[in-house]
């Protein structure tokens, strides 16, 4: 973390709200793209708010500066785990198939609707695998479990997303 975004931590501690809102800018992009890998598209961006709400209200106890983007990634993570436990047992039209003749196996299917099926923790872990490049040590802070656990999700993501993709036939 630069020298700059430290200050605006220090800043933000503080109550100084433009430097938080500086770091709101910073870090949003990346926030949002674990959002949505984890709760989906249509509630990324709102899960990210209201964890941003949260890490105002609670800045003044992060104890070091230079872990504000895990500190802050890990409140997203936890916030989206709330509302995926939430929607679990609803069915969003759009995953409802439209009728069809016939299957066509050559047909396009979307990445969203593959990490829909995974359970929320399995879809951070490999979105912050691919996405983020971050090593299993680096998950396993981030999201409070092993690396060994984190490495168990990934392969449970991978079974899980092939038999998407397969049709259920694994």
């Amino acid at each position: 973390m630069s020298d700059a975004l430290l200050s605006r931590v220090a800043a933000a501690r503080e109550g100084d709200r433009e430097a938080f809102g500086e770091l709101v800018e910073a870090h949003w992009a990346r926030l949002v793209r674990l959002a949505r890998s984890v709760a989906g598209e249509r509630d990324a961006e709102d899960a990210v708010q209201e964890a941003l709400v949260i890490a105002w209200t609670r800045l003044t106890r992060l104890a070091d500066p230079a872990r504000f983007p895990a500190w802050v990634t890990r409140i997203v993570f936890r916030r989206c785990l709330r509302r995926a436990r939430r929607e679990r047992g609803h069915l969003a039209l759009e995953a409802v198939p439209e009728p069809a003749h016939a299957p066509d196996p050559a047909g396009d299917l979307a990445v969203a609707q593959v990490l829909s099926r995974l359970a929320p923790r399995q879809r951070a872990v490999l979105h912050l695998t691919v996405v983020e490049g971050m090593t299993d040590s680096e998950i396993g802070a981030l999201l409070g479990i092993t690396p060994a656990s984190v490495r168990s999700h990934r392969r449970r993501a991978r079974e899980g997303a092939l038999r998407v993709l397969t049709g259920g036939a694994r």
